[in-house]
């Protein structure tokens, strides 16, 4: 199971990006997915988790600022930012929990990272 995320880029404060990332593979089931991100000297955080059933949970920084979403039928999931401010700036990478049939494993994997920078 590969993730490839794209989407970032320089955005000004106030605007809006957002982010998509994929999973490809074959005999696999996506359960959770989510974003984290990287600031610049700073630890990885995350940012917003969604179950397979729609569940969602966030970060208190990106609440009501950020909306993470996924479409099950294309193993797709998604990270709507809005009202960017300077301290979004960040690495951001998508990862996601899969089951695999054959062989059976279950494992995390992560996406490559997409950088969002918002700045004037």
């Amino acid at each position: 199971v590969q993730l490839q995320a794209s989407g970032g880029g320089l955005v000004q404060p106030g605007g809006s990006l957002r982010l998509s990332c994929a999973a490809s593979g074959s005999g696999f089931r996506i359960n959770a997915m989510g974003w984290h991100r990287q600031a610049p000297g700073k630890q990885r955080e995350l940012v917003a988790t969604t179950t397979s059933d729609g569940g969602t949970d966030y970060a208190d920084s990106v609440k009501g600022r950020f909306t993470i979403s996924r479409d099950n039928a294309k193993n797709t999931v998604y990270l709507q930012m809005s009202s960017l401010k300077p301290e979004d700036t960040a690495v951001y990478y998508c990862e996601a929990d899969y089951i695999q049939w054959d062989p059976l494993v279950t494992g995390r994997v992560w996406g490559q990272g997409t950088r969002v920078t918002v700045s004037s």
